[in-house]
């Protein structure tokens, strides 16, 4: 979803829905997109129901799954859909796509939309190096992880449920569901649990019906508000000479607020939708809540009030794009030797294309993510005496939050230099200005002490103690995601 069609508009896909996308008003791509997920939710429950695994081998599911992928392919980017299936390293994946991106961007027309044929691309980026870093990390722990044949590969890469828009999930996960354990495996998991029965086979399958209606329900919600709101807001206007020349900051500044917070319900309804996809073919299995009942959200790409609701930066990007998340965490935050966020931030820009905008956006992440940090270390703890002091700081951290996430990502939006200095100069460069003067204000006040003689002394006493009984009795786990960034 976005602007109207512009003169200049290429799509390299079918062109059969052409009189939709007139009547409509939208981007063909964006309309035969639209058409291939809804087609795919109804196939989604085609395949659970009349393809189980119950009564089907899992090399036909394999199959239907690689070829109805394959036509979506097709028949929304044509014939600039070009894989190579066979030993990617992460740096030969990067630059494919690196490659794909350059090729849309300036073949095609610059910062007119066109059929974006890297979406495809870049999903199985994500798949193909999770893949190897998996095969990897599996062959350096000794653990038993099987090589895919030829046809698990093409599957696990260009599945219908998640060829267009992802989400990139775990392959053994994608296993388990084509063979028929992916439920049976997480209700194993919570049997201890359920009312003491003994043993998940006694616990009948859960339907995902309840959670694929929901989720279709906000993606309703998210189109009409594209359709009602969005349209009403364009993000161009933000730089349109006219409105930075005579509009006063307060109100520069409210409409960018406004605008931003408007662009995300095209995000929300794609995410959504993908996941319903994928709920609909039985796919996404969590387990058992709290409360007993069936989560459907293993492969949720999104908290929609965790989002809206953000108080801190790191809160907002826990609860944006999760997959890609975790996918840059684990494969750039936790292996680089030094400057993780920065690696980490610039990967993500490479891997969301070449337009200048991107990187402005994660450049500019990088001092905002070190400021919040310093900041929330210094001060949150000011405010945790009381409820009224604590609600002052939520609202205050809140709006600080969104102002900020709006201020970053508006180049993002609007692609280009020229625009993205325009809207910079309309705000004074406040955020880059704050930002830097925190980080560099409150980096020695948080720098880590060097550890006195003393305490290294008794370090050292008790390290041999405290590893012979932790040794008996902790298991490695993985680490958390508190530094994630996409």
């Amino acid at each position: 979803m976005g602007e109207r069609a512009v003169p200049g508009f290429k799509t390299t896909g079918s062109k059969w829905l052409l009189p939709v996308s007139d009547f409509m008003g939208l981007p063909l791509d964006q309309v035969n997109f639209l058409a291939c997920q809804l087609f795919a939710l109804g196939a989604a429950f085609w395949f659970r129901l009349y393809l189980s695994p119950n009564h089907t081998s899992p090399l036909v599911r394999h199959a239907v799954a690689t070829l109805v992928g394959f036509f979506f392919l097709i028949f929304c980017f044509g014939c600039f859909v070009y894989f190579s299936t066979y030993r990617y390293s992460m740096l030969t994946a990067m630059g494919y796509l690196t490659v794909c991106h350059v090729s849309r961007a300036f073949i095609f027309n610059y910062g007119i939309l066109s059929t974006d044929f890297s979406g495809p691309l870049m999903i199985v980026t994500q798949k193909i190096t999770t893949l190897a870093f998996q095969l990897h990390d599996g062959k350096k722990e000794r653990m038993q992880m099987v090589r895919p044949s030829l046809i698990e590969y093409l599957s696990y890469n260009l599945n219908f449920l998640s060829v267009l828009v992802g989400p990139c999930s775990n392959y053994k996960d994608y296993i388990d569901f084509i063979e028929g354990r992916h439920i049976s495996t997480r209700l194993r998991q919570h049997s201890g649990t359920c009312n003491g029965q003994n043993g998940y086979g006694k616990t009948p399958e859960p339907s995902p019906l309840k959670a694929v209606c929901q989720k279709l329900l906000i993606c309703c919600g998210c189109m009409l508000f594209f359709l009602i709101v969005t349209r009403s807001l364009p993000i161009t206007y933000n730089v349109d000479p006219l409105f930075v020349s005579e509009a006063p900051f307060i109100t520069r500044l409210t409409y960018a607020f406004l605008s931003i917070q408007a662009a995300r319900p095209k995000f929300y309804f794609a995410w959504t939708l993908a996941d319903a996809v994928n709920n609909a073919a039985g796919y996404g299995f969590l387990g058992m809540d709290e409360n007993g009942k069936p989560s459907w959200d293993l492969i949720c790409n999104l908290n929609i009030l965790g989002i809206e609701a953000a108080t801190s930066f790191k809160t907002f990007i826990d609860n944006w794009n999760i997959q890609t998340g975790i996918w840059l965490k684990t494969v750039c935050y936790d292996r680089a030797p030094n400057h993780k966020l920065a690696l980490t931030f610039m990967l993500s820009a490479l891997w969301h294309g070449v337009y200048p905008g991107y990187y402005f956006t994660f450049i500019t992440a990088i001092p905002i993510t070190i400021a919040a940090r310093a900041i929330r270390k210094s001060v949150r703890h000011c405010f945790l005496g009381s409820r009224g002091l604590k609600l002052g700081y939520d609202v205050l951290t809140w709006a600080a939050t969104h102002l900020t996430i709006c201020y970053t990502v508006m180049p993002f939006l609007l692609l280009a230099v020229e625009p993205t200095l325009v809207y910079y100069r309309s705000m004074y460069f406040h955020v880059h200005i704050i930002s830097i003067l925190a980080a560099i204000a409150l980096h020695q006040k948080h720098k880590p002490r060097e550890p006195s003689a003393t305490t290294k002394t008794f370090s050292s006493a008790s390290s041999s103690s405290i590893s012979s009984s932790c040794s008996a009795q902790c298991q490695p786990a993985h680490s958390n995601n508190n530094d994630k960034v996409h």
